[in-house]
């Protein structure tokens, strides 16, 4: 209960800051979401060209995309430590972080919640709700939960992953350039993954499993039976990388010698 009374205090907190600047605020909404429709527009256009992509047609594959930004969006808004190296390790800001009584992980991620993204989650509902209709899909009551479940798993294995990468900084107090590098590896798990080779099929599954962000899950959803066993491994692997990387992150705070002088 102490830990969801911070969380709510830091997102009241966080709104009151936002709306202090609305038309910021406005402007960086509409810029996620150009960037979203610019995405979709370019699967329009490749399927001008042609009727199937690895056996998937248009309205799966946009089905997929939605799905994924769903997952991303939550990732986007509480996850948001892209800059922890630079930030907290290279300027020192770690060190004001280690001296309260709260969990560092937790503090960081309260520090840098980014509300705004979750719009992204209600863009990728749309384009879902856009697929489903021309698809002709139809779902039971228990799919919600199902849905719901499997949206938290990929939400926690983008957060696996990059906060993951985010403690070599604890070993390593140099800038690096993986985190980025590692945002546009995650972009292949907005397409079906039996598109890429073989070599690419076994990284997005089982090293940086941002398949199952995407169409694993998805394939549920689109009656896709071959790949059921996938997708509902998505919250097992959610668990497993998430937890992996709590169990590095205080690895990595013990290691951690300060900013020094």
């Amino acid at each position: 209960m102490f830990y969801l009374s911070l969380f709510f205090q830091y997102a009241s907190q966080y709104l009151k800051t936002r709306l202090t600047y609305r038309v910021d605020t406005v402007i960086e909404i509409l810029s996620d979401l150009l960037f979203q429709a610019v995405n979709l527009i370019f699967i329009l256009i490749v399927f001008r060209h042609t009727a199937f992509l690895g056996g998937w047609n248009r309205d799966e594959i946009i089905f997929i995309y939605g799905f994924f930004l769903v997952p991303y969006a939550i990732f986007s808004s509480f996850f948001n430590i892209w800059d922890f190296n630079d930030r907290y390790i290279v300027k020192g800001e770690m060190d004001r972080i280690l001296t309260r009584p709260v969990h560092s992980l937790f503090q960081i991620i309260l520090e840098r919640i980014e509300l705004e993204s979750l719009f992204g989650a209600v863009t990728g509902l749309l384009v879902m709700g856009y697929a489903i209709m021309n698809l002709g899909l139809t779902f039971e009551w228990y799919d919600v939960l199902i849905f719901i479940v499997m949206v938290l798993g990929g939400a926690f294995i983008y957060a696996g992953i990059f906060i993951s990468i985010a403690t070599i900084g604890f070993w390593s107090d140099s800038r690096t350039d993986i985190m980025p590098m590692m945002y546009n590896i995650s972009n292949y798990g907005r397409y079906p993954i039996n598109i890429y080779n073989k070599v690419i099929q076994f990284v997005l599954t089982w090293i940086l499993p941002f398949a199952f962000v995407g169409v694993y899950p998805a394939s549920y959803f689109l009656n896709r039976e071959a790949w059921y066993g996938y997708a509902f491994f998505t919250p097992v692997m959610g668990i497993l990388f998430f937890g992996l990387a709590i169990l590095l992150w205080n690895a990595g705070v013990k290691k951690y010698r300060g900013a020094g002088n």
